[in-house]
């Protein structure tokens, strides 16, 4: 059965950003009530300050001490960070990162319990949100160590004309060649297989995979590691049922369309898939993070400091997180359903025998 409204934590992000921007910006649409019962993790004080700015008036929120208060008709917000935060719009600051750790951490409490039926995350600013408590290099692999599921968790970024995930994910891009094996490859492929059928319900999908050196290595001229490794991952991942097809050299298969042939696209590293992604969908793209236990979308861009307080940020990307959370549960749950309830097959009686077969 699909539910009609889900609980949506919302964790505020970097509040010198344009995450409030954004997030107010899409709940200020009356659909959104109708869809979704919201939860903000952040604060009260910032949060009026920006709807207040944003001339959002009619924007309702209800503070609450915890989510089993909740109010499913309003725009929930739970204060979990310093009253005395100060806010300074388009300025990376200490207390800007301390309070998006807050938010992230008191959002992942309510997940572990089962309070949350998913989780979209503003922007955070990977720098400035480090310390002894965090030191991920984001949103994705913190998530990972909290709601993993004994595979790597995968960075998917997707839109209605693409989806596209990484091997390697947020690491310097000298390492990238050192970081890619053969089991991390199939690993990937794996997860990005089960989660487009999971996620997506697509019952065969197909993945194409890009090489990592200029024209997928040229047959060892440009590099070997197409021929050593992506090769043989994608093999050993044919083995487990996976249709993946490639190496494909990176700008020929962007540039010729290719791209529209396949249901996913598995990246090497995080530029060469980002990149012709946002080329197209930088507005309208939503970072999901496949192979967890929970559901985590956000919107594909971040904190954008040189447009924050100016009240031009657009809110189609966060507006599509939400959907795409939404979509994902719902799922997921038909996914269980299925699996709860396969069809049983009757048994067939031979009319001329009189045998059941």
């Amino acid at each position: 059965m699909e539910k009609d409204k889900l609980v949506i934590g919302i964790t505020h992000g970097d509040i010198n950003g344009i995450g409030y921007e954004v997030l107010l910006k899409t709940l200020a649409e009356p659909l959104m009530l109708e869809t979704f019962i919201p939860v903000i993790y952040g604060s009260s004080k910032i949060a009026a300050h920006y709807r207040k700015a944003l001339d959002l008036q009619s924007l309702n929120l209800n503070i609450i001490p915890n989510v089993e208060a909740l109010n499913p008709k309003k725009v929930n917000i739970i204060h979990c960070v310093d009253d005395e935060l100060k806010l300074e719009v388009g300025i990376s600051t200490v207390g800007a990162g301390k309070a998006s750790l807050a938010a992230l951490q008191k959002a992942t409490e309510d997940l572990k319990r089962g309070a949350l039926d998913a989780l979209v995350t503003a922007p955070i600013n990977k720098n400035n949100i480090q310390s002894d408590q965090f030191h991920f290099p984001g949103h994705t692999e913190y998530l990972e160590e909290n709601f993993g599921t004994g595979t790597p968790a995968l960075m998917l970024l997707m839109n209605d004309v693409m989806r596209i995930a990484v091997v390697t994910g947020h690491i310097p891009v000298a390492e990238v060649s050192k970081a890619i094996s053969i089991k991390l490859i199939k690993e990937k492929l794996l997860v990005f297989n089960n989660s487009l059928k999971k996620d997506f319900t697509i019952i065969r999908p197909r993945i194409a995979v890009l090489g990592l050196n200029p024209h997928a290595g040229d047959n060892g001229v440009i590099g070997t590691e197409e021929q050593t490794i992506i090769v043989p991952a994608l093999k050993e991942a044919e083995k487990d049922g996976v249709l993946c097809f490639g190496p494909y050299a990176a700008d020929g298969f962007f540039g010729s369309g290719h791209f529209n042939k396949f249901d996913g696209i598995l990246a090497m590293y995080h530029d060469q898939g980002l990149i012709p992604f946002k080329t197209i969908a930088m507005n309208s793209g939503v970072n999901f993070t496949a192979g967890l236990s929970i559901i985590r979308t956000s919107p594909d861009h971040g904190t954008a400091y040189d447009i924050a307080g100016k009240n031009i940020a657009s809110e189609e990307s966060f507006r599509q997180a939400m959907f795409a959370a939404y979509d994902i549960y719902q799922h997921r749950e038909s996914n269980k359903l299925l699996a709860a309830n396969p069809l049983k097959i009757e048994p067939h009686r031979n009319e001329r025998s009189n045998r059941i077969e």
